[in-house]
């Protein structure tokens, strides 16, 4: 499958979106106080590092 320069442009824009996403609720989770918050903020960060990948294989097809 080939992607088009704009849907390209797209997924290259969701990937950066994610990745900001992943590290500011890192960042949240690291000045949290709260186990309960901090445990999901943290999986929240890891669920959209695993968005992340799973956009960047799309990528790697091309």
């Amino acid at each position: 499958m080939q992607l088009n320069e704009l849907e390209l442009q797209n997924l290259r824009h969701l990937i950066g979106g994610h990745e900001t996403v992943a590290k500011k609720l890192d960042a949240y989770a690291a000045n949290c106080n709260d186990p309960q918050i901090v445990q999901m903020l943290q999986n929240d960060a890891q669920a959209a590092r695993n968005s992340k990948q799973q956009l960047m294989s799309f990528l790697n097809q091309q």
